[in-house]
């Protein structure tokens, strides 16, 4: 490589090189690094002051960082010489060492740096489960911290019931709930599910003969829909697990579980405090609506994925049309679907407009004029990757509620329309990608609200 042409280039040939290093770093993982003094003090306050602070730092040719791993130590070195980070740099096994490092040495557009990538990794590979769980190891829960809340972030929009247990800690999941607790947050689990998924991954921790019991005790919502016998049987450490779910109980809305659930299924396992559950019947008592919102804070329309003329209103669950909004235009809801299992969610048409759709379609097709994926229109056509049935059901109108049934085992879609469940229909795309979002078209004067999928009757 011809030197003199790139600084860039030429910095980047001092970085770990011990021919023109003059201090040995060493790291957490007993491994040891080499640095130029003079450019960690010019590029780094907080080098400056270790190294010429006129304390033994300032003679000896070592300084040593306890709590930094090196490969975290590697990406500071990079960003400190070079000034950017190359993306092949970051992955996931770096990514929150390199954070906390520059956290650490205050290197506050590294830190932003670091924030973009993983945000632009998530898109294609979601293994947000993983970096929480690592970097709440590493770092307290701190609402400032904005690697930990995009995490949350991240890991809120996934079903938990599809996150294996050995991808998400105990700390992981505490810091998912309590940032999550109480607020309007976008969220994709069921509070039974939530339930279900911290019992079940605190007795994980305690055996795999706990871990068996409760499996066969807290079967999914689904099971529970389809009548499955839940099993009651003593929990092999009984006393391990209640302590091990402790610090998940607080974080946990149990006046947002159904109250059949809550008598029939979690009470008997004797896991939770009995004043924890007094209080939810508690609320139900006084509540006039005391099962209907099963989901904490909103899962619903993204502001950032929404037309110019779209109004995004009540925490997210409704979006309207302006009066000059006489084209349509469309919005996405903030859930990424990427995982095998059934989904279901609510549209209601609160007022109708001139050929609009509900539905869903694949993340990069959403602004296509063919997306692939499934919709209803107005009309009562289904849409299906540039497909269409006629007469698929009624026409839609002011009040109509629509339940989307997305299988995502088999690539369907079926659609419930005020009650009625038409039939699934076959996709006409052999080649569906496996990620997709909730999506609405709409025009003045729509208002369109989505919802948690709310059980009434359905007429087959």
């Amino acid at each position: 490589m011809t030197r003199g042409y790139s600084l860039e280039q030429d910095l980047s040939l001092l970085i770990n090189n011990t021919k023109y290093s003059d201090i040995e770093i060493l790291c957490e993982d007993g491994k040891k690094l080499y640095g130029c003094r003079a450019i960690l003090a010019a590029r780094s306050e907080l080098f400056d002051s270790l190294l010429y602070n006129g304390m033994k730092e300032s003679f000896e040719n070592k300084i040593s960082f306890p709590k930094i791993n090196s490969s975290g130590m590697k990406i500071i070195l990079e960003y400190i010489y070079t000034g950017l980070i190359k993306k092949e740099s970051l992955n996931k096994n770096n990514i929150i060492e390199a954070f906390y490092a520059a956290d650490f040495f205050q290197l506050t557009a590294l830190q932003e740096n670091i924030v973009r990538v993983v945000n632009n990794t998530l898109e294609s590979e979601n293994y947000s489960p993983e970096l929480l769980s690592n970097i709440v190891e590493i770092m307290p829960f701190i609402e400032d911290n904005i690697l930990q809340n995009l995490l949350v972030e991240k890991v809120a929009t996934i079903p938990l019931n599809t996150i294996e247990f050995d991808r998400l800690s105990i700390a992981g999941l505490q810091c998912l709930l309590s940032f999550t607790h109480k607020k309007a947050k976008s969220f994709a689990t069921p509070e039974y599910e939530v339930f279900r998924y911290s019992a079940i991954l605190a007795a994980k921790q305690v055996s795999n003969d706990a871990f068996k019991t409760l499996m066969k005790c807290l079967p999914t919502l689904e099971q529970i829909k389809n009548s499955i016998q839940v099993e009651n049987e003593p929990i092999t450490d009984h006393c391990k697990v209640t302590k091990e779910l402790e610090p998940l109980i607080d974080f946990i809305d149990f006046n947002q579980i159904k109250g059949k659930i809550l008598t029939d299924i979690i009470e008997p396992l004797g896991i939770i405090p009995a004043k924890t559950i007094l209080d939810a019947y508690r609320q139900k008592a006084r509540s006039h609506n005391t099962d209907f919102n099963e989901i904490r804070g909103t899962q619903f329309w993204d502001e950032l994925a929404c037309g110019s003329k779209l109004f995004i209103e009540e925490n997210g669950k409704v979006v309207s049309a302006s009066n000059d909004c006489h084209t349509h235009q469309g919005v996405r809801a903030k859930i990424l679907i990427d995982s095998k299992g059934i989904f279901e969610w609510d549209f209601i048409i609160e007022k109708a407009c001139k050929w609009f759709w509900v539905g869903v379609c694949a993340p990069g097709s959403f602004n296509n004029d063919e997306p692939i994926g499934w919709a209803l229109s107005s009309e009562g056509r289904y849409y299906n990757s540039g497909n269409y049935l006629e007469d698929y059901c009624p026409s839609l109108g002011d009040g109509t509620r629509i339940t989307v049934h997305l299988d995502m085992n088999k690539k369907t879609c079926a659609f419930t329309v005020d009650g009625t469940r038409y039939p699934e229909v076959l996709n006409c795309n052999n080649n569906l990608p496996s990620k997709f979002y909730p999506v609405a078209s709409l025009c003045y004067p729509g208002r369109f609200r989505i919802q948690s999928h709310q059980k009434l009757d359905v007429i087959i």
